[in-house]
């Protein structure tokens, strides 16, 4: 992952939508420069998929922390048509989880793709087939 500047990351912070701020988040965490550079072009809705922010946001990484303690999420894109929850996982770095959210232990796990570029393909091939 690309660390951005202290000086844009804060400038980040004031501008873009409602993410984790550099107090809020997992100290291993880092947004990766991609989904920044996405979330600048303001691409945040390829229905069915968007990208979470705000109190949805930190409920869903706080929901996810209690429902799957045994993993370390950062929730950042939700399936709207399902539970579906794209997160980072501590320990894969780059790589992107599909988490069915509210499944059984054991029996959440979807996907797994090899970065966020994989994801954002993938949610625009969804886009593409999905007939609301």
């Amino acid at each position: 992952m690309v660390r951005l500047s202290l000086v844009k990351w804060k400038l980040i912070e004031k501008t873009m939508i409602n993410l984790f701020n550099s107090q809020e988040k997992p100290d291993w965490f880092i947004y990766p420069q991609q989904f920044l550079r996405i979330v600048d072009q303001n691409l945040i809705y390829l229905d069915p998929w968007r990208i979470i922010e705000g109190d949805e946001l930190r409920k869903r990484y706080q929901g996810l922390k209690e429902r799957y303690p045994q993993r370390d999420l950062v929730p950042f894109a939700k399936r709207d048509d399902s539970d579906d929850i794209a997160c980072w996982e501590k320990g894969s770095p780059g790589k992107v989880v599909i988490i069915h959210d509210f499944a059984s232990t054991g029996w959440e796990q979807r996907e797994t793709l090899d970065n966020f570029w994989s994801w954002l393909r993938k949610a625009v091939e969804d886009t593409i087939s999905f007939d609301p």
